[in-house]
């Protein structure tokens, strides 16, 4: 394993997309499919961790994600994503999607979530990720939140890895 790298700041790891819901993007109601919504968090995720680590990442976790709102065809996706907290090999990466209707401008929140991302070596292994530099006391909040979030998965983790296999 190489040594955990210095700390980068929180701001390095912002992505900004933008997506346009299509025709094939929608389900017969004319509502965007979540499983597609959910494909573009993964990617912003993606991107928001890569920019942090500069090496390979995958996803090890989503934690619960709830629609609020829904995208209709036509309608306009926003992505924020940026690295919460970095751990050893691992970060959470924050995504909050909205959805904006093009003609009238208004927007509204359709869901947030949390992606554990794993940073990988050359051979696919987990690597050590540097740092993360909050600088703002939004930031510092975002990663005492993570790593709470973070504490409570892995107890969930560990509960669910004692428990006998169904059926013994």
């Amino acid at each position: 394993m190489h040594a955990r790298q210095s700390r980068k700041p929180a701001t390095a790891s912002r992505v900004e997309m933008t997506e346009i819901v299509l025709p094939e993007d929608t389900n017969q109601y004319g509502h965007a499919w979540g499983g597609r919504v959910m494909t573009l968090i993964d990617k912003a995720a993606a991107i928001a961790s890569t920019r942090h680590c500069r090496t390979n990442v995958v996803t090890a976790s989503v934690d619960s994600l709830t629609f609020r709102a829904p995208v209709k065809l036509g309608h306009i996706l926003k992505l924020y994503a940026s690295v919460n907290a970095a751990f050893h090999t691992s970060m959470e990466v924050g995504v909050k999607v909205l959805s904006e209707d093009p003609l009238s401008g208004l927007q509204a929140h359709c869901c947030s979530a949390f992606v554990t991302m794993v940073a990988l070596d050359a051979t696919g292994r987990p690597t050590p990720v540097p740092g993360l530099l909050s600088r703002t006391p939004e930031e510092r909040r975002r990663q005492r939140e993570a790593a709470r979030r973070r504490s409570a998965r892995l107890a969930l983790r560990s509960r669910k890895d004692r428990r006998p296999a169904p059926g013994r």
